[in-house]
């Protein structure tokens, strides 16, 4: 278990915790990554209309069906999260909660905010430092491209700290409960994703200097960020985390038209 990151919830009260902040409604069809030994999964599964959940450990196959085995509106997924196709789950999931695996929580959650248009929010138990990275604001130490990313088509709180106590084995780090909730407006394409990527890759560097190291820079893109920010009422010389998640949007656009 320890060696998939698998720190099984085993408070109840926290598991009513996590079923009042999804505040789910008997329509909504739930996607829960990380489904363990089926202790979160059961309460799902009768509180909606289906439930997909998704364990890529084949040693709580038994227990995890046995878990919802009563139910006739569960899908179970043995796979690898990080490699399910997401876009072709059936129904189409509208909000996610789960106990995420530490490791690929983050990976995870953008995934699912990129290929699952259909999700309207997110409730899920993340390390403390992943849920802080993603809800950071501009200036925080914390704050980097997850931060953009998530929050460029979402608001993303965290809601409240967990303790270790709640989980077997007891983790050696802090989680808390983040919520994210879709906001209207366009999705992140590409090439957006592609230059806050390379915005946050060389920190210390200048914006403009971290967009012309990368492998994919195109000629003159310096000089055109610097132009840029400078119009859009920065310095030339602006690191990537002065610049708000939407700026990096205005950002892309003005690139894009300056080619």
């Amino acid at each position: 278990m320890v060696r998939l990151g698998q720190n099984f919830l085993v408070d109840r009260n926290i598991l009513d915790v996590i079923e009042r902040l999804a505040a789910l409604e008997p329509g909504d069809v739930v996607l829960e990554i990380g489904g363990g030994e089926g202790v979160l999964s059961e309460r799902l599964a009768g509180a909606v209309a289906f439930l997909h959940v998704v364990e890529v450990d084949e040693r709580l196959e038994a227990a995890l069906r046995e878990a919802v085995g009563g139910f006739s509106n569960v899908t179970v997924h043995i796979a690898d999260a990080l490699r399910l196709d997401f876009a072709a789950l059936d129904p189409a999931p509208t909000t996610v909660v789960a106990n995420l695996p530490y490791s690929i929580a983050a990976t995870v959650i953008l995934r699912t905010i990129d290929e699952l248009p259909s999700v309207r929010s997110w409730v899920v138990m993340v390390q403390r430092e992943v849920g802080e990275r993603l809800a950071a604001s501009v200036g925080d130490p914390a704050y980097g491209a997850p931060s953009v990313l998530a929050q460029l088509e979402c608001e993303v709180r965290v809601l409240r700290p967990v303790a270790r106590t709640v989980f077997r084995p007891v983790p050696r780090v802090d989680s808390v409960l983040i919520g994210l909730r879709r906001r209207g407006g366009d999705a992140v394409d590409p090439e957006l994703r592609a230059l806050v990527h390379d915005a946050f890759a060389h920190r210390r560097k200048a914006l403009a200097r971290s967009l012309a190291l990368a492998a994919r820079a195109a000629p003159g893109v310096r000089e055109r960020t610097r132009a840029a920010l400078v119009e859009m009422g920065h310095p030339p010389d602006e690191r990537a985390e002065r610049l708000a998640p939407e700026e990096f949007r205005a950002l892309s656009a003005r690139l894009r038209v300056a080619a």
